[in-house]
This record gives C-alpha cells, sequence and structure tokens, in this order.
C-alpha cells in the first residue's frame, strides 16, 4: 500500500508490507514484529532517520493490534520526497494514513503535531523548517484519535512544564482537523469502488 502526505511542502510517501512470514530471527510468538524504515530525500540513513524511526515504530506499535497477527513481519518504509519543516509530524500522519489504508487493525487513529514555541513564547503549529530554526523548542507529539491521548512527545530546545502544557493542548486541538482530513481521504478513497 502506497500512501503520500503533504502538509504545506512537505510531503512523504509511506509502503506498506504485511501482514507477512517473518525471518525466524525477527519472529515474535505473541504479535507481529513491526519495522519502520525512514529514507532520507538524498543520501543514507544517519543518526537523526535513526532516532525518528524508533519514535515512529513506537507509536505504531502503541496503535497497532499486532497481537491479531503472530509470527508475522510488518514493514513501514517512509521516503521523504521534500522536508520544508514539521517532518516528523508528517512521516506520523503518512505511516497512519498507510495502516489505515492497508486495513490493518489498529487500537486507534493517531496523528503528529508540531509546535514551535517562538522567543516570545507564541505557539505555531506546523511551522516551517526557518520557523523551527528560529524556535526556542520545537515539539512534536503523537495523539490518539480516541481520547487525544498522548502516545510519543519528543522536544528540540528548551521550554518550561507549563509551556509545553500549552503546546500540548494546542497539538491536541489541532489533531481534530487532522482527523477529520483522514475521514474526508478515506470516504473520497472508498466512495469511487
Amino acid at each position: 500500500e502506497l500512501c503520500s502526505v503533504c502538509p504545506g511542502d512537505t510531503s512523504v510517501l509511506a509502503g506498506l508490507y504485511g501482514p507477512a512470514e517473518a525471518k525466524l530471527s525477527k519472529e515474535l510468538p505473541d504479535r507481529a514484529a513491526l519495522e519502520v524504515l525512514l529514507r532520507p530525500k538524498v543520501g543514507l540513513p544517519g543518526v537523526l532517520e535513526r532516532s525518528r524511526e524508533q519514535l515512529l515504530r513506537q507509536t505504531c506499535e502503541a496503535a497497532v493490534l499486532g497481537v491479531l497477527h503472530p509470527r508475522t513481519a510488518i514493514s513501514l518504509v517512509l521516503q521523504v520526497l521534500s522536508d520544508a519543516g514539521s517532518l516528523l509530524s508528517c512521516c506520523l500522519n503518512a505511516a497512519c494514513m498507510a495502516l489505515l489504508d492497508a486495513g490493518l487493525p489498529l487500537a486507534a487513529l493517531f496523528c503528529g503535531v508540531t509546535c514551535a514555541l517562538q522567543p516570545d513564547g507564541a505557539i505555531l503549529l506546523d511551522p516551517t523548517a526557518r520557523q523551527e530554526q528560529e524556535a526556542r523548542a520545537v515539539l512534536t507529539f503523537a495523539i490518539a484519535g480516541s481520547d487525544r491521548k498522548v502516545l510519543m512527545a519528543t522536544t528540540k530546545g528548551s521550554c518550561s512544564v507549563e509551556e509545553t502544557q500549552q503546546c500540548l493542548a494546542a497539538a491536541q486541538r489541532a489533531a481534530g482537523t487532522i482527523f477529520q482530513f483522514y475521514r474526508d481521504s478515506v470516504r473520497r478513497r472508498y466512495s469511487k469502488c
């Protein structure tokens, strides 16, 4: 299954393969083994991509009902087509759309929201690369669809606990728009059948 997500000028193509037979070394007896690969636009994956792969995998594992497919492997490949900011949240959204489109059983939908905390304390949602560079802190959250619970959070820069809470509240409000986008996309895709 291939799925493309483009918030602003950042775009990521997601391909999902599986559940399929797992290699013996990667096979898990009680659930599906989930592998996430993040490919940069150019060059080979580095430390940053590996770090993001781990965050993406942990988020996907929290959402996928892998116990329904024991001893299998699921591979999610994310190819960055363009990065103009908010890349991790774009990857999270592409991953969720790919899982949804492939028909994998999910405990909950999830979405990614990136917030940039400006030097004056203002919060920008879905910041550009330039806004991220100028920000005092950049926070990315993975929000569950059912109860707006936080599945993953990562921060670059420094901010107070209160500012983190304000960014989280803004991200949870913004999540509603993303989940509506999911609904509209699925409705468009399957109404053509």
